[in-house]
């Protein structure tokens, strides 16, 4: 998983959504219940409610495979084995 430190290390990953998106998710736990907003995002028990990602989002678990069409307003996530977040791009 790479260290994302907000204002120093988002630079050069991507547009500015995907920057957002991944200094909210990286190495949260995606959960079907509400986000935990008091939880570190460096916390193992930092959640992020799918509820709340974008309607049009992906979630890809870890060993999956997805297919190769090309959404650029899609935004996929990709999982761990434990099921934190380990990748966060459009396309």
């Amino acid at each position: 998983m790479p260290l994302v430190v907000p204002g120093v290390t988002v630079n050069n990953l991507g547009d500015s959504k995907t920057q957002e998106w991944m200094m909210k998710l990286m190495g949260k736990t995606l959960t079907d219940g509400p986000s935990s907003e008091t939880a570190s995002s460096f916390s193992p028990t930092a959640a992020f409610s799918k509820n709340d990602l974008p309607k049009n989002a992906r979630i890809i678990p870890h060993g999956a495979t997805a297919t190769n069409d090309h959404a650029p307003d899609r935004l996929n996530v990709s999982l761990n084995e434990d099921g934190t977040v380990a990748n966060v791009h459009h396309g």
